[in-house]
């Protein structure tokens, strides 16, 4: 006998974006364990995002969002393999709790493999003379730096993000989590954040916590 109800497969189905049946045969095999089903269901989730990884995204949208006011506008290009899941609600939200999210937090690239290799060098020349400032050894400076360059990455680029809805996934995840939801492969190609009087002397505003604010 089945130690679960319809209203578990359902819940479990809320929590992950697996289909039903999928919800219910992980289920079935924890014994109704929701947990370890979850856990199943995003190995597969996983397994079926690298699986969609080299397929050509040349579809998608260019989304936008515009802070209330005017004071922070962002656009953003997010790309798929069809126009079909390019109109889905799943995707067009997707797009537009990015957007949101990008003008929260600011981020300067997409991905560490977009920062430029000089921009990275430069940080961790400047990392490791820091540490030693701080009277390290060389050999636990160099650990310090690793970390700390993991940290310079979660500010600059936005995969690495920790997402600003749900703060335990970051926004790589959400993404894999997406792809393995729609059954595409997504990329998160471009995006542009304005900020007004961004570069200009002015009263200092913290329009991102205005934002961050719109997103809870």
């Amino acid at each position: 006998m089945a130690n679960f109800t319809a209203k578990d497969v359902m819940a479990l189905r809320e929590t992950t974006g697996a289909g039903m049946m999928d919800c219910k045969k992980a289920l079935v095999e924890t014994d109704g364990n929701t947990e370890k089903a979850t856990e199943i269901l995003r190995e597969k989730g996983l397994a079926a995002a690298a699986k969609r990884a080299g397929k050509i995204a040349a579809e998608g949208v260019v989304g936008s969002y515009i802070h209330m006011g005017g004071k922070i506008g962002v656009l953003l290009e997010v790309n798929c393999e069809t126009d079909f899941v390019a109109l889905t609600d799943g995707f067009k939200a997707f797009v537009k709790d990015i957007s949101m999210h990008i003008a929260a937090t600011n981020p300067r690239y997409v991905s560490k493999e977009d920062v430029p290799a000089d921009v990275v060098e430069k940080e961790k020349e400047f990392l490791t003379n820091q540490a030693m400032n701080e009277g390290k050894p060389e050999n636990i400076a160099t650990k310090m730096v690793e970390g700390r360059i993991k940290k310079y990455f979660k500010e600059i680029c936005l995969l690495e993000q920790d997402y600003v809805k749900d703060t335990d996934k970051t926004i790589e995840q959400v993404l894999t989590d997406l792809v393995a939801k729609l059954g595409e492969n997504i990329k998160i190609r471009r995006f542009t954040r304005y900020q007004m009087g961004e570069g200009l002397q002015k009263k200092e505003e913290n329009f991102a916590d205005e934002v961050m604010s719109q997103t809870k």
